[in-house]
């Protein structure tokens, strides 16, 4: 049922109500969505030019670095312009679409989390058969599985939105188009929506979860057969992921696997799993990964030598 009710936009009220406090966050928010850009946009380079970066752990992680630029492209974007607007509004399409892609992209990066967490799995509990079963036909059709995955998950989400009647009240006590703060608006009674909203996201969430903890659970049952420098060379690399899980489910389950209400901390807990963590993920896994990092200074190198000639 499409919007034929008088609403056609929507209002945000922002991170502050304080011009000056705006102005700040607005450097800021520049300098690391820049940040976030770059970083990712190295990662996913490193692993395209290194051919020591070819195993499926690092075509994971490549598509993982894609997907936090889109994802925080959904969103930050649009919050840096809005903190110099006197009027932040967002007409109602606009805002079903960056719903829409908001649980899109979020939806692919946990199932993209919780396929890293299979491959490890797979490398370290069944090292003799990983290339086996871990072959690129197989890595594609997982890439492929998050993409649909996230599309089923965040069509579902504006679904149950987009039938609701929006039909007086249109400020939204956030800064972006998200599921709790908008069931706030219908001039209608949004209880079994919400239920199905928290039940949309939380089979996603729970899913995975399970999935991430039987694996590592395993990884580090099977870990106490191994000599001392596996177990490092193991664990180094399982933290990465798991710092990473933390980073993202932590903030997630926060906010949507809870009643459909809203909190006074909802608006900072948003800045961090969609600019704060976008940002880490560079960090994590390229300061904890001796790979990467050797990978990353070779690309350098060529650049320079390349600039020289030149």
């Amino acid at each position: 049922m499409a919007n034929t009710y008088n609403v056609t936009e929507f209002i945000f009220l922002g991170l502050s109500p304080n011009q000056e406090v705006q102005r700040v966050c607005f450097v800021i928010f520049l300098l690391l969505y820049v940040a976030i850009i770059l970083g990712n946009s190295l990662i996913v380079l490193t692993v395209l030019t290194s051919r020591s970066l070819g195993s499926p752990m690092y075509f994971f992680l490549s598509y993982l670095s894609f997907v936090e630029i889109c994802y925080s492209s959904t969103i930050v974007p649009r919050l840096i312009s809005d903190l110099l607007a006197e009027r932040k509004t967002i007409p109602w399409w606009g805002c079903m679409t960056q719903l829409f892609f908001l649980h899109f992209f979020g939806g692919v990066e946990i199932i993209l989390l919780t396929v890293m967490a299979y491959d490890r799995y797979v490398a370290i509990c069944k090292p003799l058969n990983y290339t086996t079963i871990m072959n690129w036909q197989m890595c594609m059709v997982l890439v492929g599985m998050a993409w649909v995955g996230g599309f089923v998950h965040s069509f579902a989400q504006v679904l149950l939105i987009f039938q609701l009647p929006f039909c007086g009240p249109n400020v939204i006590d956030h800064y972006f188009c998200d599921v709790l703060p908008l069931l706030e608006l219908p001039c209608s009674d949004t209880f079994l929506i919400g239920l199905m909203i928290v039940a949309n996201g939380g089979t996603l969430n729970v899913i995975s979860l399970s999935v991430l903890l039987t694996s590592y659970m395993v990884i580090l049952l099977h870990l106490r057969t191994r000599s001392s420098e596996g177990r490092r060379k193991a664990l180094s690399t399982c933290g990465s992921h798991i710092t990473m899980l933390m980073l993202f489910f932590v903030p997630g389950v926060f906010i949507y696997l809870r009643p459909s209400t809203t909190l006074p901390a909802d608006k900072m807990v948003a800045v961090f799993y969609t600019v704060v963590t976008p940002l880490l993920n560079p960090v994590i896994y390229s300061l904890r990964n001796a790979e990467v990092k050797k990978a990353m200074k070779r690309l350098w190198t060529r650049e320079m030598k390349l600039e020289k000639r030149e």
